[in-house]
């Protein structure tokens, strides 16, 4: 839903949209996140992006993000320097203020000592950009550089013990700039230093909500469609659930939902997404058993990126057929493939920003899917973060045991059965998640997590059931908390929880005599295992 110079669809319109250049930022998507719950509409842009991409935008203010790199270094990230020709106010942060102090003629300059941590910053004008924050207040500092040399058509906001210039205006130009981080929870008033940005100095009325997103995104989907039909991969997550639901109301019986089992899916699935959405939903649902295929492709393979890919290319080939058996249904030839990347996938892909090149990570969505789809692709939700198709899902009226829903990947099982996939690893694994999944529920804890699921790893250990020896699997359990699966911490289950679980698992399926608990972050460590 933003410009189309960057291959992601026509611009959102009618809401006020705030551009974030990202400098390279660990806080970048951060701060996109605080915008919009803020009330404006956020998109990470290069910061290389010529100005008259983002005139297109109609933004209502820009952001310069934080970055790793110094002003002075030669290479260093640079954005256009007409950028204050646009008229509308700009925030720099940290680099983003360095930068913008820097192109406005002021001296950036190495601090004495890299500046990591809280700092007590004292408020010397409580107007505008700082209005109604406490003249004493606690920021977070993270740089090396800061500006030093201020010109005479800069007027210093606020400071700290070792920066003089902590927050700055420009007299004449819409440019603030703030050394510390005003996005991360360790700056307490940050959030309201972001609000002000908004309100008080972009003018914004804050117009981001899910309903006018919904009846945006509906019309502009009706338009490039047009009279063509959709083919939507359904797979009974909350992300493809909402893109269904979206689509049918877009486009009504245009749209043509494909259920596929590839023999990769956990218990019952397939009879949850048919009674969910054929008795409920009226929506054209095909399911297509094709775990043969799958499975047959898969025999063998232990590489990971290998498995998305077979699975993603057989995936096509299953649309296709399903997609020419409409066609002689005399329903129209379906031109369209839907699916639900959003913006995580996105950003992660190294493809969310104006310039660079596609490169969707291959565990997205349906998994590495060929270069020559024979579709168009329709992403509707690409703009949104996980916690915001929820609440898009529930502006569509789905049930909350959808809307709520663990996410699961789109290679299914694959990438959590590591190393060659055989039926009895997968029925091994099915046994384990679900048993997982009922102590979860059982406790009250799926809500409290975001993603819980069992992993089976390549070793085999030694253990003792009975008298006898065993030389059995080991499971490992995966539980996450997160709000937007760009980062994610592992999730505190108690430990009589997890004794039940990793009790029930050994008595119950047979073939695993021990389990381990996984209590890595995202990152280093990603979610999945694979």
């Amino acid at each position: 839903m933003s410009d189309g110079d960057d291959g992601r669809g026509p611009a959102v319109r009618d809401v006020e949209t705030i551009l974030i250049l990202d400098f390279g930022s660990q806080y970048a998507q951060l701060i996109a996140r605080r915008v919009r719950e803020a009330g404006a509409f956020s998109l990470l842009v290069s910061p290389d992006t010529p100005i008259e991409t983002l005139r297109k935008h109609d933004p209502k203010g820009l952001i310069l993000s934080g970055g790793p790199s110094s002003i002075n270094e030669a290479g260093s990230p640079r954005c256009d320097e007409r950028l204050f020709d646009l008229g509308v106010p700009v925030l720099g942060i940290c680099y983003g203020m360095q930068l913008g102090c820097h192109l406005l003629g002021c001296d950036v300059e190495a601090a004495e000592a890299r500046e990591y941590g809280r700092s007590r910053l004292t408020i010397e004008s409580a107007e505008g950009l700082l209005a109604n924050i406490p003249q004493e207040t606690a920021v977070w500092m993270s740089h090396g550089d800061q500006v030093m040399g201020l010109s005479t058509e800069f007027e210093t906001l606020a400071s700290t013990p070792t920066c003089p210039h902590a927050a700055v205006r420009h007299l004449k130009l819409p440019f603030h700039g703030i050394q510390f981080h005003p996005e991360v929870t360790h700056t307490p008033h940050g959030v309201d230093i972001l609000r002000n940005f908004l309100y008080e100095v972009c003018g914004c009325r804050g117009t981001w909500r899910m309903s006018d997103f919904l009846e945006t995104a509906c019309r502009e989907v009706a338009e490039r469609v047009g009279e063509d039909r959709v083919i939507c991969g359904l797979s009974g997550g909350v992300d493809s659930s909402v893109v269904a639901a979206l689509l049918s109301r877009a486009i009504g019986d245009r749209l043509t939902c494909i259920f596929v089992d590839n023999g990769l899916l956990r218990k019952k699935e397939r009879e949850l997404v048919e009674s969910t959405f054929r008795d409920h939903f009226d929506i054209d649902l095909r399911v297509e058993d094709a775990s043969e295929e799958f499975l047959s492709d898969l025999a063998g393979v232990t590489d990971p990126q290998e498995k998305r890919r077979l699975i993603g290319h057989r995936f096509i080939d299953v649309f296709k057929r399903s997609a020419a058996e409409v066609a002689k249904e005399g329903r129209g030839e379906a031109r369209y493939l839907a699916q639900g990347t959003l913006y995580p996938d996105v950003i992660e892909s190294g493809h969310g920003h104006a310039g660079q090149a596609a490169n969707i990570k291959l565990h997205h969505n349906v998994g590495g899917l060929p270069e020559d789809l024979g579709f168009d692709l329709i992403e509707p939700l690409r703009d949104l973060f996980k916690d915001e198709v929820r609440a898009l899902g529930e502006v569509l009226g789905l049930p909350s045991h959808i809307v709520w829903r663990h996410p699961f990947p789109g290679p299914g099982l694959a990438v959590r059965v590591l190393g060659e996939i055989t039926r009895d690893k997968l029925d091994l694994i099915r046994e384990c998640d679900e048993i997982l999944l009922e102590e979860i529920v059982a406790k009250n804890l799926y809500r409290s997590t975001d993603q819980v699921f069992a992993v089976l790893l390549p070793v085999q250990s030694v253990g003792v059931m009975g008298d006898g020896r065993t030389y059995d699997s080991v499971v490992a359990v995966r539980a996450v908390t997160t709000s937007d699966f760009m980062t994610a911490d592992w999730a505190r289950i108690p430990h009589d929880v997890l004794a039940t679980i990793s009790s029930r698992i050994i008595n119950e399926v047979p073939g695993v005599n021990r389990v381990v608990y996984d209590i890595s972050s995202k990152p280093p460590a990603t979610i999945e295992w694979e």
